[in-house]
């Protein structure tokens, strides 16, 4: 008796295994390529523009600087010959100087620049997750992953979030000003 019990619990478990999945694959299933949303969503074209609008001039400094290193080892490979052992080794130090400067200046913009980019991706990313969540609920999704192998474009939910970002996106734009005649 305790065998046939021990015997109809294993087979109630191994029947449970084997169409668990099955029964859980009836759901309503969503793909989302955040790549693709991050790529073409308004707000992450406005949030690149500001960042390179924010960055722009550092840059431009760091592009300057990199071209004054350039033309000082030119001329020390140049004229470093025909130099003074004093000269030489001042211009050297000088280069030196200025070409660390010129790293440290270099290590900062990319750090600096990738601080804003996490932010503002950030900030993306927490309005990308609500359009997600409000899509889920009122189309009924049980789920819906941001990363696969291989998903099939029936469930590629991709075009409605960036569609509903967009649509947000105008709606949370300020209404162009008009002047009214009084």
């Amino acid at each position: 008796m305790l065998k046939a019990k021990f015997f109809a619990g294993t087979a109630a478990a191994l029947l449970l295994l084997t169409v668990a999945p099955y029964a859980a694959a009836e759901g309503k299933l969503g793909f989302i390529n955040l790549q693709r949303v991050s790529n073409d969503a308004p707000q992450a074209q406005r949030a690149m523009k500001k960042i390179k609008a924010e960055f722009e001039k550092r840059d431009q400094e760091l592009q300057k600087l990199s071209k004054q290193l350039q033309t000082m080892q030119e001329k020390l490979e140049k004229d470093g010959l025909t130099m003074s052992e004093a000269d030489r080794r001042l211009r050297e130090r000088e280069f030196s100087d200025l070409n660390r400067d010129f790293q440290r200046k270099q290590r900062e913009f990319r750090e600096d620049l990738s601080v804003r980019q996490n932010e503002e991706l950030a900030t993306l990313y927490e309005a990308v997750n609500k359009v997600i969540r409000k899509i889920a609920e009122t189309e009924k999704y049980d789920l819906i992953v941001q990363e696969a192998v291989y998903y099939s474009p029936a469930i590629d939910i991709t075009p409605k979030v960036i569609k509903a970002l967009s649509e947000g996106a105008s709606a949370a734009a300020p209404a162009p000003a008009t002047l009214s005649a009084k």
